[in-house]
């Protein structure tokens, strides 16, 4: 999601070509040995879009993150995390700019391990369900040219530190258009996890967003997101808009890559911080660029996709 790129001059020209072909002969040489060094690794799920993730892969991405991240063991409360009684203002950003903004329990990024030391790419988080494990991000962050069988998701994570432990993905969803063609109208996904650590429901640990299909626009609305050059989240708030019937468009600067997947929430609880989803940063573009991000809006195919993943995985 949204990468700016300098133009060169002359010598960072003759550099940059060097480098393309050296990047070509090592990808050469490794493409005889399966997935080039880099392609993700993925599988394909059924024609519905829907993806099982074999016990196997799951537990090498949870074996992968004990090294990569300082893991708390999740215990579930005595209760469910549950909201106050205050929704926050959310009143816009001064300047209308993303900027540091401590975690939230149920929002977190997207490790992938498949490539070499664990790194994060997306981010994604935890909305309610009957199973009670399941996340929402975007699309492209868990597909393309096949499933991302590599998934780790971390709440709250901060610092090289797991406060609410490390959940791998057992199943994935999205809309036949995404898989198919890549529709930026269905660029929304819903991953099915369980805990690396024990049997913990992620919505007892962590607390959950409520999601909110049809939703008005012109509301006040928070993002919370992880560039992928950060250990800590970043944040802006806004009043949303349309970008035609089937975008949303949040406008804020300096939401940079990693942050594809972020949640846009309205009706904020002060105390806890847990809001309602109307969307997530994705759709036209892949999530916009660095001054407008965009989201699929929430009608009636991602409610038909909600459905279809909260009552499998």
């Amino acid at each position: 999601m949204r990468l700016n790129v300098r133009a060169p001059g002359p010598a960072g020209y003759a550099a940059l070509a060097a480098a393309v072909l050296a990047l070509a002969v090592v990808g050469l040489l490794v493409a005889t040995r399966g997935l080039a060094a880099t392609d993700a690794p993925v599988a394909e799920g059924d024609s519905a879009g829907h993806y099982q993730e074999p016990a196997a892969l799951s537990e090498a991405a949870a074996q992968a993150m004990r090294s990569a991240v300082r893991t708390t063991e999740p215990r579930e409360p005595v209760q469910p995390v549950s909201r106050g009684l205050r929704t926050d203002a959310l009143a816009p950003s001064e300047p209308l700019e993303a900027a540091p903004m401590a975690p939230s329990p149920a929002v977190g990024p997207l490790f992938y391990t498949g490539q070499g030391d664990p790194a994060h790419g997306c981010t994604a988080s935890v909305v309610h369900s009957p199973s009670g494990n399941l996340l929402v991000t975007a699309a492209h962050c868990v597909h393309a040219d096949g499933f991302r069988t590599d998934i780790a998701f971390v709440p709250g994570y901060h610092d090289g530190q797991a406060p609410y432990g490390v959940w791998v993905a057992t199943s994935i969803d999205v809309a036949p258009q995404w898989a198919d063609s890549r529709d930026p109208d269905h660029d929304v996904a819903f991953v099915h996890v369980r805990s690396a650590q024990g049997d913990a429901q992620i919505e007892r640990v962590t607390g959950a967003e409520q999601i909110r299909f049809d939703p008005p626009v012109h509301r006040p609305a928070r993002v919370l997101g992880y560039p992928n050059d950060r250990e800590s989240p970043l944040g802006c708030q806004n009043t949303t808009t349309t970008e035609g019937p089937t975008q949303l468009r949040f406008d804020c600067e300096g939401l940079p890559n990693g942050t594809s997947g972020s949640p846009v929430l309205t009706d904020v609880d002060a105390a806890t911080g847990l809001g309602t989803v109307n969307g997530v940063l994705g759709g036209k573009d892949e999530g916009g660029d660095d001054e407008t991000s965009y989201s699929s809006y929430f009608g009636s195919a991602v409610k038909a996709l909600y459905d279809r993943a909260a009552h499998g995985g």
